[in-house]
């Protein structure tokens, strides 16, 4: 088995994006299917940061499902533009792990969209379980 952290200790991280020209339409404005996908990007790299990957929690049986996705586009993103893409853990229950996202262009600031997902945690088979101790940060071993 692999050896884990004992828990989380980084809840937000920020990665930069610059869309590729297969992600917009005609005019060089990203595609709205485009957010979820750098949503995932900053979830893997925030669990990274954490000395965790996606790869080996699920050799070890563990799995994050989407059950809920929302985006609000605020204003549209451009082909080739750096843009930066906060993503903040902002919730572990005993099943699922929230998170929030922001994206803004890089050289102003201006948010683009922000957005939100709930992954539940499950098995192998599918069925929920219950989160492991070490993706709670250090505040939440102390009930």
């Amino acid at each position: 088995m692999t050896q884990f952290p004992d828990c989380t200790k980084i809840s937000e991280h920020t990665i930069t994006i610059i869309p590729r020209y297969s992600e917009t339409d005609q005019a060089g404005v990203v595609h709205h299917t485009v957010y979820p996908v750098w949503f995932e990007m900053g979830r893997t790299e925030l669990l990274r940061v954490n000395g965790l990957a996606y790869s080996e929690l699920e050799k070890n049986g563990i799995y994050f499902v989407v059950s809920e996705l929302a985006v609000k586009y605020r204003r549209p993103a451009f082909y080739d533009e750096k843009l930066d893409l906060l993503t903040l853990c902002s919730r572990i229950t005993n099943a699922r792990v929230e998170h929030s996202y922001r994206l803004t262009r890089q050289n102003t600031g201006v948010m683009l969209a922000e957005g939100s997902s709930i992954l539940a945690c499950v098995g192998a088979d599918g069925k929920p379980r219950r989160m492991p101790e070490f993706m709670y940060p250090p505040q939440e071993y102390e009930k």
